[in-house]
C-alpha cells in the first residue's frame, strides 16, 4: 500500500479537500512509487492564505535575530541529515547523488547566510532637504509570499526563496513542482522542528494549473517568485502586473560556452561535460550549445566525443553514474523530438542520439548524452531551450562572430569564454 502524503496547513498535516491525490514515482525506476500527494485545489490554497495571514501577524513582530536562530537551526538539522536528504531528492529526481549532496548544501549554505542577515537588516537615516526635519527608513516585511518552486533543484531553490523571505519577518507558501513533493515535504518538517511557528510556512501539493494558478491570481498574496519556464513565467508576468504585486522570475536559458585556440583544453572539455550533462541538461544555465573556434573545432570536438561516450547512464543512487535519467516521459518525448529537428536542419549526431538502453534503464526516462554537430545559427537547435542531455555545437571564425552567435538568443542567462588572453575575458564581459 503506497503511502499518502498531506499538505501542511494552518499548523496540521491535512488532507486536501478534494480528495485527490497523484502518483510520484522515481523516474529511474517507474516501478518504485514513492507515495501519493495531494493533488490540491483552490479551496486548499484558500485555507493556506488565510493560515499564513494569521501566521504572518505573529511572525512579523518576531525580532529578526530570534527569527535568524530558527534558521541556524533549520541549517544545524540539514547539515546533521544531509546525506538522507540527498537520498531522497535523487529518487524522485532523479541526478546523481554528487549533484543532490550540494543541492542540499546550497539550501544549508542558504540557511546560514539567512540567519546572519537577522542581524544586519539596518535601516538608514538620511539628510534631509528641510531645516528642522528628520528622515529614516527602516526595512518592514511585506506579508505572504507565495513560492513556486521547479524540479530540478528540489531542495536548494525552495531554500533561496523562502529563508530571504523568513528572515524578512514574511509569511511563505510553498507549491513545490508536483514531480518532487517529497523533498518538499521534508524540508517543511524540519522548518517545524527547528521552532518555525507552524502557519508562518504552508505547503500546498498540487499541479500548477490549479493551485500553482490560483497562487498567483490570489489577491492577498502580494510576493511572488515562479522559477520555471519562459512561457508560463510570462502568463505569471501578465497576471502580477495586472494586480501590482512583486514578482520575481527565473526562466529559460540558452546558454554557450565559447573555446578559443589558446584556451586550456582539458579545463574546456571537463566545463562542457559537466554543463551539458550535468543534472541530465536539466538546468536553466545549462551548456546547451558549444562554440569552437576554427582553428581548434576537429580536435576538440573528437576528443569531447570520446569523453562523452566515457559517460555511465544509469540509476543516480548507483556508484559511478554520471548521468542520470529525465525527469519524465514528456521530457523524454521533447528531447526526442529536438534530436530530430536537428537532423532535419542539416545537424550530424555525432554521439548519443537515441534512448540509453541496458539493464534496468528500459524502467526509466533515460538518454543517451548527444552532440550534434554542424548546427547553423538561428536555427531551431541553436535557439530554442531543450532542456535535455543535448549539446549543439557551432563553428566559428573569429571573437566577434562568436558574440553575435552568442548574443542571437531571445533570452541569455549564462555564457562561458575559454580562453588565456585577459583582454578578451573583457571584452566577453561588455559584450556577452
Amino acid at each position: 500500500m503506497a503511502e499518502k502524503f498531506r499538505n501542511f496547513i494552518g499548523g496540521e498535516w491535512v488532507e486536501p479537500t478534494t480528495g485527490e491525490y497523484f502518483e510520484n514515482r522515481n523516474p529511474a525506476d517507474t516501478d518504485d512509487l514513492i507515495g501519493l500527494f495531494p493533488r490540491s485545489g483552490r479551496e486548499d490554497l484558500e485555507r493556506a492564505v488565510a493560515s499564513a495571514k494569521v501566521g504572518f501577524e505573529k511572525w512579523r513582530s518576531t525580532p529578526a535575530p530570534e527569527r535568524g536562530a530558527i534558521l541556524r537551526r533549520v541549517g544545524d538539522i540539514m547539515t546533521a541529515r544531509k546525506d538522507e536528504i540527498a537520498r531522497i531528492a535523487t529518487r524522485e529526481m532523479g541526478k546523481v547523488l554528487e549533484e543532490t549532496r550540494g543541492d542540499v548544501q546550497e539550501g544549508i549554505d542558504t540557511a546560514y547566510y539567512a540567519a546572519t542577515e537577522g542581524r544586519r537588516l539596518f535601516g538608514y537615516t538620511v539628510p534631509s532637504e528641510l531645516r528642522d526635519k528628520w528622515a529614516m527608513t527602516y526595512r518592514r516585511p511585506i506579508g505572504v509570499c507565495g513560492l513556486i518552486t521547479p524540479f530540478n533543484f528540489p531542495m536548494a531553490i525552495p531554500t533561496w526563496k523562502m529563508f530571504p523571505a523568513l528572515v524578512c519577518g514574511n509569511a511563505v507558501i510553498l507549491k513545490p513542482a508536483e514531480d518532487v513533493p517529497h523533498t518538499a515535504t521534508i524540508l517543511v518538517e524540519i522548518l517545524i522542528e527547528a521552532g518555525l511557528p507552524p502557519e508562518v510556512v504552508q505547503l500546498v501539493h498540487g499541479f500548477g494549473e490549479e493551485v500553482g494558478a490560483a497562487l498567483v491570481e490570489h489577491p492577498e498574496v502580494p510576493v511572488i517568485s515562479f522559477t520555471g519556464s519562459t512561457e508560463t513565467g510570462a502568463k505569471i508576468g501578465e497576471v502580477c502586473g495586472r494586480m501590482h504585486k512583486r514578482l520575481s522570475l527565473e526562466m529559460g536559458g540558452k546558454n554557450a560556452q565559447i573555446v578559443m585556440p589558446d584556451a586550456n583544453m582539458d579545463l574546456a572539455i571537463d566545463g562542457v561535460l559537466w554543463g551539458a550533462f550535468g543534472t541530465t541538461g536539466q538546468r536553466c544555465t545549462a551548456t546547451s550549445r558549444l562554440l569552437l573556434h576554427d582553428d581548434i573545432h576537429d580536435e576538440f570536438l573528437d576528443r569531447l566525443v570520446e569523453r562523452t561516450k566515457a559517460l555511465r547512464v544509469g540509476n543516480g543512487l548507483e556508484k559511478g553514474v554520471d548521468v542520470g535519467p529525465l525527469i519524465n516521459q514528456a521530457a523524454l518525448d521533447k528531447v526526442e523530438s529536438y534530436v530530430e529537428i536537428g537532423r532535419q536542419e542539416g545537424g550530424e549526431v555525432v554521439v548519443g542520439g537515441k534512448r540509453a538502453t541496458g539493464p534496468g534503464l528500459d524502467r526509466g526516462f533515460f538518454y543517451e548524452p548527444t552532440i550534434i554537430r554542424g548546427v547553423r545559427p538561428g536555427s531551431r537547435l541553436a535557439l530554442e531551450e531543450i532542456f535535455g542531455p543535448v549539446l549543439s555545437v557551432i563553428r566559428f571564425s573569429d571573437l566577434d562572430e562568436a558574440f553575435r552567435i552568442n548574443n542571437e538568443v531571445k533570452y541569455g542567462l549564462s555564457s562561458a569564454l575559454y580562453t588565456s588572453d585577459v583582454r578578451a575575458a573583457f571584452r566577453a564581459m561588455a559584450e556577452l
